[in-house]
């Protein structure tokens, strides 16, 4: 696990500069070190970046506004706001003993092809260091198409360069239009070469065959625990792949969007081959066994099992609180869309034999995840221990549409409100 945590508002009181509103910030932070209970999405990353620093692994992230951050929550980089001085808290993690900016975070300009295809090269010659660019925005990464395609995800492919570079794309439909609400994931993953008609022989991850094998990883992560591991696993593996993270905008201060500090050691408590405790999918909260041979205990209860990725868990797991159908509709997160957790799906689809699987998403249905599952499952239907109808698997989420979002808030919470009950089912009740 980590020995130190990243600096608190006590340590920063000891630089010479003027600061409010981020003294607040940081004096929370201290707090949930303290209690070991609330860490939220900033706070994950500040020590994953921290953790990192201290194993003498170089950090560097840019892009607009990375430095406090668009949704004012990193503040990675203070200012003193009488003479306009600047403190970097992370660098005290290894003080004198590294170069000043061992530890990189930088604003950069409007130019996301420019920047981007700059941190690419730079990924490529610093194969054990994490590199990470982020989106204002994860639509504004569309200006940065060209790298996307012709290098980030197939570079390997052409030229046997392997990179380890991390890409940020906040997304999430929050009501903000339609220029502020998709990271467009379904281009991510309809470049990935996974082929969704055959499941992996080898799933173990002590061999990692699977990743190894394409070309990149598509996350969209729903606790900063796992948000921490993903981004650790970038550097401790013995080789590169491009990490895209649908990352979230309102998960930032969602209240139950937190992690307790004990999620964020290496060490797993129960028996799992879920990762260095990165999670590829997690379970139904109800559910207590990872067993993936035939000791899964089966729950013949369960009516309707919800498979979803990112922030719209929280608001279906809400909603079933109100219904009070928790034992009747069970919601599984895919964490890792790409490569596709072949294992952990089957066990979840054995888990709940009886359970009618649902996939839930906010995208409209010809954008998100729906076209990359929707084969996957209908494979897994196929298999002897399944043997489910490959039709079942039914749809909750926007109708498909030419624009990624509606430009009217109404319509927006109309919409939400619809996918989520439909997901869930009007007609499962305890």
């Amino acid at each position: 696990g980590f020995s130190r945590p990243p600096p608190t508002a006590s340590a920063i009181a000891h630089t010479p500069l003027t600061l409010f509103f981020t003294v607040s910030v940081y004096d929370a932070r201290k707090q949930m070190i303290e209690s070991g209970e609330g860490v939220d999405w900033a706070l994950a990353e500040a020590l994953a970046f921290g953790t990192l620093l201290e194993e003498g692994n170089h950090v560097r992230l840019s892009g607009q506004d990375v430095e406090r951050g668009t949704f004012s929550h990193r503040h990675a980089l203070l200012h003193d706001q009488n003479t306009g001085a600047r403190c970097v808290p992370l660098r005290s993690v290894y003080g004198d003993s590294k170069p000043h900016n061992f530890f990189t975070v930088s604003n950069s300009s409007l130019s996301e092809f420019g920047v981007l295809g700059f941190e690419l090269g730079y990924s490529l010659e610093n194969p054990n260091s994490l590199v990470l660019w982020e989106a204002q925005f994860g639509d504004f990464a569309n200006s940065a198409q060209i790298i996307i395609d012709q290098f980030i995800s197939s570079g390997e492919a052409k030229w046997l360069r392997q990179t380890g570079l991390t890409l940020l794309l906040p997304h999430g439909y929050d009501g903000q239009g339609p220029e502020h609400s998709s990271c467009r994931v379904e281009r991510y993953l309809q470049m990935s070469d996974e082929d969704p008609t055959k499941i992996p022989p080898d799933m173990r991850l002590d061999t990692r065959t699977q990743i190894q094998e394409h070309n990149w990883q598509i996350v969209n992560v729903t606790t900063p625990a796992n948000y921490f591991h993903v981004l650790r696993r970038q550097v401790h593996r013995e080789f590169r792949k491009p990490l895209i993270v649908v990352s979230p905008k309102n998960l930032l201060r969602h209240p139950k969007c937190v992690s307790p500090l004990d999620d964020f050691d290496d060490e797993e408590k129960n028996a799992t081959e879920q990762g260095i405790r990165f999670k590829r999918l997690i379970m139904d909260k109800t559910a207590t066994s990872r067993a993936k041979d035939d000791s899964l205990p089966i729950d013949l209860g369960a009516k309707r099992v919800v498979f979803c990725t990112g922030k719209v868990y929280y608001e279906l797991d809400a909603e079933r609180e109100t219904n009070g159908t928790e034992n009747e509709v069970k919601i599984v997160r895919i964490e890792q869309l790409s490569p596709f957790p072949w294992d952990l799906v089957d066990r979840e689809l054995r888990r709940y034999p009886n359970a009618e699987p649902v996939w839930c998403q906010e995208e409209p249905m010809n954008m998100g995840a729906f076209s990359h599952v929707a084969p996957r499952f209908q494979t897994l239907f196929k298999q002897k221990q399944i043997s489910r109808p490959l039709d079942q698997l039914r749809y909750a989420g926007r109708a498909p549409a030419a624009s990624t979002a509606t430009g009217y808030g109404a319509v927006h919470a109309e919409e939400q409100v619809g996918l989520v009950k439909a997901a869930l089912g009007d007609g499962v009740h305890a």
